[in-house]
């Protein structure tokens, strides 16, 4: 960094690809995609860090761009709203929000979204939140409740917004359980296999 320059040279993984920008020490990452980058699906609503509509994921954790400095990260990892799906196929938020139509005007739906990905992620890693009580059985809708309050529709989408992260939350649950059915039926199919291919005490 140049202490005589109000510029600096740094580089943003945006959604797998490295840009790298001369920004002012005062851009924010919000203001870099925006304005550096032309990827406006990330929106400036309070610039408080208060309304959540510039939501995007940073090294896979949600935070509010408005308040982050581009020089301060500088070789980050970040996901917007344009990268969260893979191979031309919607994530399962995407996908959910469609289906339980939780939005009206849409402006803060890519804040929404890519905040409701982060809080599933952290639900399954079984990170807690204010509302989690280790001696009852879990609340989902309160869990979502509370761990998207940061995110406010002026539309009052809530219940299907709710519904929306849900429906993918349990997505995700009947995906991991697929993956590891599958990976324990591989692992039976060849411990059998080695099995059979062993040879009998008879014939040793």
């Amino acid at each position: 960094m140049d202490r005589l320059s109000h510029t600096t040279a740094v580089t943003l993984h945006v959604n797998g690809v490295p840009r790298d920008l001369v920004v002012d020490h005062r851009t924010t990452v919000l203001d870099a995609l925006r304005e550096h980058l032309d990827l406006t699906g990330a929106k400036k609503g309070c610039d408080h860090g208060q309304c959540g509509a510039c939501t995007v994921l940073v090294g896979g954790r949600r935070m509010n761009s408005c308040l982050l400095l581009a020089v301060a990260q500088d070789g980050a990892e970040i996901t917007t709203i344009e990268g969260l799906s893979e191979g031309g196929r919607l994530h399962p938020v995407q996908e959910a929000f469609l289906e339980r139509d939780a939005f009206q005007c849409g402006y803060c739906t890519p804040g929404q979204i890519c905040s409701a990905a982060g809080a599933l992620e952290e639900m399954a890693s079984g990170w807690p939140s204010a509302v989690t009580d280790p001696d009852r059985a879990a609340d989902q809708d309160a869990e979502i409740r509370e761990r998207m309050s940061g995110n406010i529709c002026r539309c009052g989408a809530y219940v299907n917004i709710v519904a929306a992260v849900g429906d993918a939350g349990r997505q995700d649950q009947q995906t991991a359980a697929a993956g590891r059915q599958a990976g324990r039926t591989a692992a039976a199919g060849t411990h059998a296999g080695q099995t059979a291919d062993e040879p009998g005490e008879a014939s040793r």
